[in-house]
């Protein structure tokens, strides 16, 4: 991977990981763009960069991580689910992983769903605070995001706003708890690479790219979220559901092209 590469990679995944469009999608897209070769060192890249993610968040919202003891609790119970399904289910869900298809196809089932939602909830009556009961089903809705192309922050601010969360309240909890849950699968990947035989050195050998790509992901991303909770309150989510439609069909197409997608 070269410096470049790891830069236009790093603004991929500022943008769009908190964005309900699929990082994985645009992952995949991305790489075939830059004709990137898929190894060990790349795949723990594109996940270990959302360490830079996370931060953007913490920065941003640095007051509600002082808050309250109250606030982690309700993280954790949000954070169960997935933990456990994750750990039940990795199997399955890295088969998933490799099929392009379903990446495609979530995200124009997800985009049709975003073009709608703010219809199904227009006229709910809705709330600015979370409870420990809200917290655990918002993070079942997380679960369902083990399906590449489902998008993360889409199932958990939909989750948000099924428990008459309003939009900016379940936008926000959704960017909190990608804390822990980023932050788990970043030193997961990064464990794993650590444990093969040759993994320190190819850490190594790649830190400074590893250390560019962090930057350029927390700078990015400090700047999708301060844009998406701004066209999430005026717009809603209709406008990234022709998003997200655009891009399945475009994956779509480079399949049927005889494009090799990877997912990364």
């Amino acid at each position: 991977m070269t410096i470049f590469q790891a830069i236009v990679i790093a603004i991929v995944e500022g943008i769009t990981e908190f964005l309900p469009v699929s990082s994985t999608g645009h992952m995949m897209i991305t790489q075939e763009l830059l004709g990137m070769e898929i190894n060990d060192f790349v795949k723990a890249f594109t996940v270990n960069i959302q360490f830079g993610a996370i931060l953007s968040v913490i920065v941003l919202y640095w007051k509600k991580f002082f808050q309250s003891f109250d606030f982690y609790l309700k993280l954790f119970v949000a954070f169960i689910p997935a933990a456990i399904l994750g750990f039940l289910a990795s199997d399955f869900i890295d088969s998933m992983l490799e099929n392009v298809v379903v990446v495609a196809v979530m995200l124009l089932l997800g985009g049709i769903i975003l073009v709608f939602v703010d219809n199904w909830f227009n006229k709910v009556e809705t709330k600015e605070t979370v409870s420990y009961p809200s917290a655990f089903k918002i993070g079942l809705y997380q679960c369902i995001a083990m399906i590449p192309g489902v998008s993360r922050s889409a199932a958990t601010i939909i989750g948000g706003m099924t428990q008459k969360l309003d939009r900016k309240t379940a936008a926000e909890f959704s960017f909190f708890l990608a804390v822990p849950t980023m932050a788990a699968a970043s030193g997961y990947k990064l464990l794993k690479l650590l444990m093969q035989s040759d993994g320190s050195s190819i850490l190594s050998e790649n830190l400074m790219i590893l250390l560019i790509g962090n930057v350029v992901a927390f700078i990015v991303a400090l700047l999708a979220i301060k844009t998406f909770i701004g066209i999430l309150t005026k717009y809603g989510f209709k406008y990234f559901g022709y998003y997200r439609i655009v891009v399945g069909l475009v994956i779509l197409i480079m399949v049927a092209l005889g494009y090799e997608l990877a997912i990364i």
